[in-house]
């Protein structure tokens, strides 16, 4: 039966007396396909040759059909995979070989690395120094392996520790992801990143966790401690004192529900700062001095599981309630610790970096991508342009980042 093609100005169906007009908002009709991420095609060009000198003639191949085996899409694939999604090669590679594409590991690492070289480079080099140049700056570290570290840990290096380092730097309303994998913990993989901090800007505000090793003497920074860390401290303790930590977990539940309402009500950082002052300065001060009277008072073992968050909480008062003296100190260093978890989901299967140039790589992919997702861009999109225009982004890195890549794109390639 022919489908019947309606258009408009025709009569309706329900009611006759009616005519159809055209709705600018399309009905949708999704229907999804299975296929390999990489596909291949292959292409078979006949063959001459001379019955008398032998020279053998080849057809030309068709027309956009390019010079490069792997083109600028796959490598964009390969490591939204890898670094992206935490697949490893060789998952990948029993998943081509199955599907009738093969892919060898060794391969999908020479086709991220050539894209590294073909436009990821500068454009991470560029958001490193934009980052650095952040009002607020998260950072916290995760542990690592890389092989040809531990080789020389064998040998008795000086440093044994190895970490993924997790940063996110906000520029007012803009998040930037950064990844430095290597034996530099946190502390000092912020020193060197502000080093690249133009000189005329005052310290930025660094929300971190309390330990000593994220806050080094060298680095001049405003320092925020994570409310939520401290208020893990009372969770962890909760079934042994359930009624003075419920105490606990309450009252910093009025933070927050502060700050949400900061946040629905799209406040600037010093409105934000003076509704803390006035609704959230009067539940901590209480606290403060609830929590003292736990230790001054006997109330509670130091040595306890209470006692020893209580502790915390004082020693790191000034720190922890930073947000309410510093316009736009934020509470906790969740969004590092979610960013985080791109590391750890590389480190629980493919277990390790072979080297540490594999980890750069994986560095600068990592930080392109998270940052993409920050900024609710297709990073798969972004990776491709960065190696389409390679040359346009070495001359001008700036232009091509994640916020305004498109805008650099030409007008006949958009």
């Amino acid at each position: 039966m022919p489908i019947k093609i309606w258009k408009p100005g025709e009569p309706c169906l329900e009611c006759p007396k009616g005519k159809l007009y055209p709705v600018k908002k399309p009905g949708i009709l999704v229907r999804f396909v299975g296929m390999a991420p990489l596909a291949a095609t292959i292409y078979e060009l006949a063959k001459l040759r001379c019955n008398l000198c032998g020279v053998v003639i080849t057809a030309q191949a068709p027309e956009n059909v390019g010079s490069a085996k792997y083109d600028e899409t796959a490598g964009a694939m390969v490591a939204m995979l890898k670094y992206g999604s935490g697949v490893p090669f060789y998952r990948i590679e029993k998943l081509q070989k199955s599907l009738g594409i093969p892919l060898a590991a060794s391969t999908q690492w020479d086709i991220v690395e050539n894209a590294a070289n073909h436009g990821i480079y500068p454009a991470y080099r560029e958001l490193v120094c934009q980052a650095a140049q952040g009002d607020v700056i998260h950072n916290d570290d995760t542990a690592m392996k890389i092989l040809e570290l531990m080789k020389h840990n064998d040998e008795k290096a000086a440093r044994t520790g190895m970490f993924t380092t997790g940063i996110v730097s906000i520029v007012q309303d803009r998040k930037t992801a950064l990844f430095f994998t290597g034996q530099k913990h946190a502390g000092e993989n912020m020193i060197e990143l502000l080093k690249q901090r133009q000189k005329h800007l005052a310290p930025p505000i660094q929300m971190c966790d309390a330990l000593s090793r994220n806050f080094p003497e060298a680095l001049k920074t405003i320092l925020a401690n994570c409310l939520t860390h401290g208020r893990r401290n009372f969770v962890d303790v909760s079934a042994n004192f359930p009624e003075e930590t419920q105490h606990v977990i309450d009252e910093i539940a009025v933070v927050y529900k502060n700050d949400k309402t900061a946040k629905e009500q799209n406040l600037t950082d010093q409105e934000r700062l003076l509704l803390h002052q006035r609704e959230s300065g009067p539940v901590m001060e209480n606290l403060k001095q609830w929590l003292a009277e736990q230790l001054d008072q006997k109330k509670t073992e130091p040595n306890s599981g209470l006692g020893k968050a209580i502790a915390y909480m004082l020693n790191h008062w000034d720190a922890l309630t930073l947000f309410l003296r510093v316009p736009g100190a934020p509470l906790d260093n969740n969004l590092c610790e979610r960013i985080l978890k791109k590391a750890i989901l590389h480190r629980k299967n493919s277990l390790f970096y072979k080297t540490e140039h594999g980890a750069f790589i994986g560095d600068m992919f990592m930080s392109l991508i998270h940052t993409c997702n920050l900024e609710n861009v297709n990073p798969f999109d972004y990776l491709t342009a960065l190696q389409k225009y390679a040359s346009e982004v070495f001359k001008n890195p700036g232009n091509w980042m994640p916020w305004n890549y498109q805008d650099s794109i030409p007008v006949n390639d958009s």
